[in-house]
This record gives structure tokens, C-alpha cells and sequence, in this order.
């Protein structure tokens, strides 16, 4: 039988050692942060390691266009979708690999590759009579509506008797 002493002692050491490669660990993910520009270059941004957008840089000729927040957006995502790969780099995995297995996995399932530009997805219309409507008329205010004019009062039977359906026998009029 062992010493307890020195089985404590032990016990602690092992402790000591998985705090220290877990501070590691923690230091090394902090660390790791992702920056993408837009295809024209006029965006930049960086996320840091939980995805969070930390930097922002926008060129002159973009700060007017009417897309720059959906610009803006892309590329915040665009970044993301490469966390895991970067996380996957940057961190040197002192913990083990199911460790860093799980903190990619999920970072993919946050943050998944985003839609491949060119058509847009298919935007669920407000109602159906706006379908058809162009973009630019469905952001103008609507105008509005003339008041209907007043109808002319139906002239009343004398004889109690309806004469708008069948009168005379007649259906087809």
C-alpha cells in the first residue's frame, strides 16, 4: 500500500497540471479571432472567438450604398463560418481532441457556411396582393384612398311586393 501523503501529493500534482493546460487552453481560444473582407474590399470586419463582431472598417465608397448593412452582414458571417477552422489551428489542444472535437462541432453548428451569393432567398411576401407589387412601390408610403362616393338611395315598392329578382317571371332580364 502507497503512502497517502504521497497520494494526495500526487493527486494534487495531476490537479495542478490539468488546471494549467486548461488555462492554457482558455488563453489560446480568447486568442484566436477571424478578420474577412468583402469581395470589392471596401468591408472589413473581425469576430473574435465566440463569433462576436469586435472590428469594423468601412471604406468611403461604400458608406452611402443603400445594401451596406446587408453588406456589413455577409461578411460578419463570412467570418464566422471560418471559426472552427481557425480554432481548429490556433489552439494546440492540451485538453485532448475530444475537447477540441466538440468546441469545433459546435462552432459549426453556430455559425454554418453562409448561402452562396447571386439570387437571394426567396423572401415570404406580406400578403398576396403585395406579390407582384415592385420593391419600390412596396417601400413608398401608400397613398390615400379617395373617399367612395355616396350611393343613390333604391327606389322603394309601393306595392310590397321585391321586383329586383324574378319580376315578371322573368330571371334573365
Amino acid at each position: 500500500m502507497s503512502n497517502p501523503e504521497q497520494l494526495i501529493a500526487d493527486f494534487e500534482s495531476r490537479m495542478a497540471e490539468s488546471q494549467r493546460k486548461a488555462d492554457l487552453m482558455v488563453s489560446e481560444i480568447e486568442a484566436v479571432s477571424v478578420s474577412e473582407r468583402s469581395k470589392d474590399g471596401q468591408i472589413g470586419v473581425k469576430v473574435d472567438h465566440a463569433g462576436n463582431l469586435v472590428g469594423l472598417e468601412i471604406g468611403l465608397s461604400v458608406r452611402d450604398k443603400p445594401d451596406l448593412a446587408e453588406e456589413i452582414l455577409r461578411t460578419v458571417k463570412s467570418a464566422q463560418s471560418r471559426l472552427a477552422g481557425a480554432m481548429r489551428a490556433g489552439v494546440t489542444d492540451p485538453v485532448g481532441p475530444e475537447v477540441m472535437n466538440q468546441l469545433v462541432s459546435r462552432l459549426e453548428q453556430t455559425f454554418p457556411a453562409p448561402e452562396p451569393e447571386g439570387f437571394p432567398p426567396p423572401a415570404s411576401p406580406r400578403s398576396d396582393g403585395d406579390r407582384f407589387v415592385p420593391e419600390e412601390e412596396r417601400q413608398r408610403p401608400a397613398a390615400p384612398k379617395p373617399p367612395e362616393p355616396p350611393r343613390a338611395p333604391r327606389p322603394s315598392s309601393d306595392d310590397g311586393h321585391d321586383d329586383d329578382y324574378f319580376s315578371e317571371g322573368d330571371y334573365l332580364r
